[in-house]
């Protein structure tokens, strides 16, 4: 693990300002640049399936359709049995695409009219239909085409993005290419790693096709992409004389009755990442139970706010929600926890009860699934789902502090504007508690002594790991306790 700057992640209409930048303020020729992506993907195309030897490419209007000129040509001059198919006339095509379209006819190679049945026999299709410039549904032959793609069963690799995906909300324009590896140019796309983008773009690859440094500091970046968990000094090994006191002391505080597992996850979770001591506020009726399963663990009976009071006292942060339903008893420990002025990690019900009474906060994380950020924002998960980053922006503006975004390419943002994709993490992690564990996981990492910002994005990444970690031994049936047991590992690379 380490903490270098996170790979730049930008919107559409960046990447085209980048591409617009290389090309006319740094001199290097379009068709140059189209050649260095035709190249990259010919070439991931040739890793992935180096025995294939029939191959279809389906080539759109605009530059991803040159690309897949460049593409063909390519395949042609390496031997490959080579079928075109375009979806505009390429007589029509101007600058670069219409070079590389030129260049492909003087090898030999004929491009055929895409409208109608495709070709049957390729080992690999090559989709440069549609590129980022998309704002609308994928309708006509290109619409076929993709229905064609899905239904077919051969493998696709999509040129810079599916054909019908949004670059910059990873959600489809009514239907899109199911690629099985997606090879990305000049920036990454945000839209690429998150919401429905992982069930479109297969594998991902990308190449900066040697485009300057100095092109990159000219765009602001729209986020970062973390690929490992951002420690800062939790990395370092402790001082020999290391004390438990010195480690933070997390309350955890759920657990209304029948719900005594989430509080437990979440406790032992934040021990595992290192917290030196974790108390847990639940109902009476379960303290005892905890004291037996986790003895680790100091569980306390709170049945009033007045006995939460002491305990709140000597905690670092507070993780508050697992377990802690709507009723009274949780209302009261609600609002008994606002009043302490303590850090939070806010979760579950505790952010349900925020959604009815809403209110803004500095030091706390908030961390919704889309259906409790839906109705955090006073509407469903399918709104929050259809722009995650628009979501997380209103999110922020509305209760302030650090919010993490769950799901697939969970989103992290902050006050200061600065917003991350977490990629870690697979499917099996679909199940009843893995939020608890987050919810401990973060605030383990922040009573260590991590800004609240930095506990979050690094507990995001620790979390996935440790359940990517979990799912070695499959997916399917991947237990929260299972992923718990491999945090260790992660804070101890």
């Amino acid at each position: 693990m380490n903490d270098a700057q996170p790979p730049a992640l930008y919107r559409a209409e960046q990447v085209r300002e980048l591409d617009r930048i290389a090309i006319e303020e740094q001199g290097i020729d379009g068709y140059d640049l189209m050649c260095r992506a035709g190249t990259a993907a010919f070439a991931a195309l040739r890793k992935r399936w180096p025995h294939a030897q029939r191959l279809t490419v389906l080539c759109g209007p605009g530059n991803n359709g040159g690309d897949g000129y460049v593409i063909a040509r390519l395949a042609h001059e390496a031997g490959l049995d080579v079928s075109v198919r375009h979806f505009a006339d390429p007589r029509k095509l101007k600058g670069a695409a219409r070079q590389a379209w030129d260049s492909l006819g003087r090898a030999g190679v004929e491009s055929r009219d895409g409208a109608g049945s495709l070709p049957g026999d390729a080992d690999v299709v090559v989709d440069a239909m549609l590129g980022t410039g998309l704002q609308r549904a994928v309708e006509g032959p290109m619409g076929d085409a993709i229905e064609a793609l899905n239904a077919g069963g051969t493998p696709v690799l999509a040129v810079d993005i599916p054909s019908g995906l949004s670059a910059d909300t990873g959600n489809p324009y009514g239907r899109a290419v199911r690629a099985a590896l997606t090879v990305t140019f000049i920036g990454r796309k945000r839209g690429l790693y998150t919401a429905a983008a992982p069930d479109y773009t297969g594998e991902l690859v990308f190449d900066d096709l040697q485009v300057p440094a100095a092109v990159y500091g000219r765009v602001e970046r729209d986020a970062g992409l973390l690929c490992s968990a951002p420690l800062g000094p939790l990395r370092a090994p402790r001082p020999r004389t290391a004390h438990k006191g010195e480690n933070g002391h997390v309350l955890v505080v759920g657990g209304d009755q029948g719900t005594v597992g989430a509080v437990r996850m979440a406790g032992e979770a934040a021990l595992r990442v290192g917290a030196g001591l974790v108390s847990i506020a639940t109902r009476a009726a379960h303290a005892t139970l905890l004291a037996a399963v986790l003895p680790e663990l100091m569980p306390h009976g709170v049945e009033s706010p007045a006995d939460l009071a002491p305990l709140l006292e000597r905690a670092t942060l507070v993780a508050i929600g697992p377990g802690l339903g709507q009723g009274t008893w949780g209302r009261q420990m609600f609002q008994t926890v606002l009043a302490s002025g303590l850090p939070l990690v806010v979760d579950a019900d505790a952010l349900n009860l925020l959604a009815k009474a809403p209110r803004t906060l500095d030091n706390w994380v908030l961390t919704p699934h889309p259906g409790e950020a839906g109705r955090l924002l006073g509407g469903g998960a399918r709104d929050v789902q259809a722009d995650r980053f628009a979501a997380l922006g209103r999110l922020l503006a509305r209760f302030g502090g650090t919010c993490v975004l769950k799901g697939a390419g969970t989103l992290i943002g902050d006050a200061g504007g600065a917003v991350s994709v977490c990629t870690l993490g697979n499917p099996g992690m679909a199940s009843g508690g893995m939020g608890d564990v987050l919810t401990g996981t973060i605030a383990g990492l922040g009573a260590q002594g991590l800004e609240l910002p930095a506990a979050a994005r690094a507990g995001v990444c620790v979390h996935g790991a440790a359940g990517d970690r979990a799912a070695r031994a499959g997916e399917r049936g991947l237990l929260a306790s299972d992923l718990i047991r491999e945090l260790r590992a992660e804070l101890n690379p």
